[in-house]
């Protein structure tokens, strides 16, 4: 089982930083780019769970004071994926590093 500490540290300062954004920064660009982070992090989790199946399923989007909410639970998801199926070690860092971009890009 891998260390996923760092992922859910990454993924839940995002979601609270993301959660005292105004509407107005929300929706200047940030919430989208949260829903593509969202997405990204629930597709991976379905290909880890689900490996040769179809396309993954597109998290829905359900307005942008709930996609603090959206980012956290694709990637506390995903964290739990790669803790009990993925190789030791991997994938972990990637997915930090997709959140680091992504709050960078929203500029929290």
């Amino acid at each position: 089982m891998d260390d996923v500490t760092p992922l859910l540290a990454a993924v839940d300062a995002f979601a609270d930083r993301l959660r005292t954004l105004p509407q107005s920064r929300l929706s200047r660009g940030a919430a989208a780019e949260a829903l593509t982070l969202a997405r990204e992090l629930s597709a991976w989790t379905q290909r880890i769970e689900q490996p040769g199946t179809a396309e993954p399923r597109e998290m829905p989007e359900a307005g942008m004071f709930a996609v603090a909410d959206q980012v956290a639970v694709a990637g506390h998801d995903l964290a739990e994926a790669l803790a009990a199926m993925a190789p030791e070690g991997a994938g972990v860092a990637e997915a930090v590093a997709l959140v680091e971009e992504a709050a960078r890009r929203c500029g929290v």
